[in-house]
């Protein structure tokens, strides 16, 4: 596999774009139709947003789920939307709170917590997306689901502005609009999201991303920017295959054994050896490139192909 084709690129997503966007622009650079992202954002949303490059879309659910955000509160402004890109419903005054009531406040939503989305979300209601429903300016409730906010750090609160600057560590599926208009609930003033950047997700951060426009200036000769997949999954046990036979069986999706001693990961075997049940494993050939990924059986040490990215006939 050629390595510009093969992997991961973090772009630094700019506001008024789409992730899809971003997307069908380098699948234009790259002539080649088989790109993803990992994570959408808002187009009024920056940073962080994992692309997969050729095969390594079949790698996007093995990364990690938990994401990292800088954001932006303003309180005292209630929108149909939970930000300021929404049609402003409500406003009220803000109250004077010291900054202690604002931790205490943004510390009450740490760990796990039921979240109702924003109406002008994704999420379907039989079969249709809910920000559908809300455009036609239809009445619905979305029922809640439990997400988890890792840590939640007050960055600034200025009390002149009423806006409260936060870093929020967060898994998959939180929606930071809703977390913004839940905070400003429980102040007592209301609140939308008005600025937010993703600076972590999928195990990428903000600082190995690159601009869009910077990438496609300088597209083909920017190949140190695409991202080894082994990188990035190196949370997950290895084997190496060195024989010929291995290598045939795995090639053409046959499962075979291997011993205890050859799963590459000292964490994972003193954890795991005498356990039950199955993992994901990385494959690597013996030029020290990903070939796939197989299902680990505990007990027998057999390799079950899952993913085969040098399969024959």
């Amino acid at each position: 596999m050629n390595d510009i084709n093969f992997g991961f690129l973090v772009i630094d997503k700019p506001t008024g774009l789409t992730s899809h966007d971003c997307v069908n622009r380098l699948r234009k650079l790259y002539k080649i139709k088989k790109i993803g992202h990992g994570g959408t954002l808002d187009p009024s949303v920056t940073g962080v947003l994992p692309i997969a490059i050729g095969k390594a879309t079949k790698l996007l659910s093995f990364l990690p789920t938990s994401k990292k955000y800088e954001g932006t509160i303003q309180l005292g402004i209630i929108t149909n939307t939970d930000d300021l890109e929404g049609e402003i419903i409500n406003k009220q005054s803000i109250p004077n709170i010291e900054e202690k009531i604002i931790n205490e406040c943004i510390n009450s939503f740490k760990g796990e917590i039921k979240q109702r989305p924003p109406s002008f979300s994704s999420v379907h209601i039989n079969g249709e997306r809910a920000y559908k429903k809300a455009r036609r300016g239809e009445q619905f409730d979305l029922p809640t689901k439990q997400i988890t906010i890792h840590k939640i750090e007050l960055l600034q609160w200025n009390k002149m502005k009423g806006t409260i600057k936060l870093k929020i560590h967060c898994s998959s599926g939180t929606y930071i609009r809703s977390l913004a208009r839940d905070i400003g609930n429980k102040l007592g003033c209301g609140g939308s999201l008005s600025k937010l950047r993703r600076i972590e997700a999928l195990g990428f951060k903000i600082n190995e991303s690159i601009s869009l426009e910077d990438f496609e200036n300088s597209f083909p000769y920017i190949k140190s920017t695409i991202i080894n997949p082994l990188k990035v999954l190196n949370y997950l046990p290895k084997v190496q295959l060195t024989l010929e036979e291995e290598m045939s069986f795995w090639s053409t999706g046959r499962p075979f054994i291997i011993s205890q001693e050859r799963v590459l990961l000292e964490e994972y075997i003193t954890n795991k050896k005498f356990g039950s049940g199955t993992d994901f494993i990385l494959v690597i050939n013996i030029n020290h490139r990903l070939v796939g990924i197989g299902k680990l059986e505990h007990e027998s040490y057999k390799i079950y192909p899952k993913i085969v990215f040098n399969a024959k006939g």
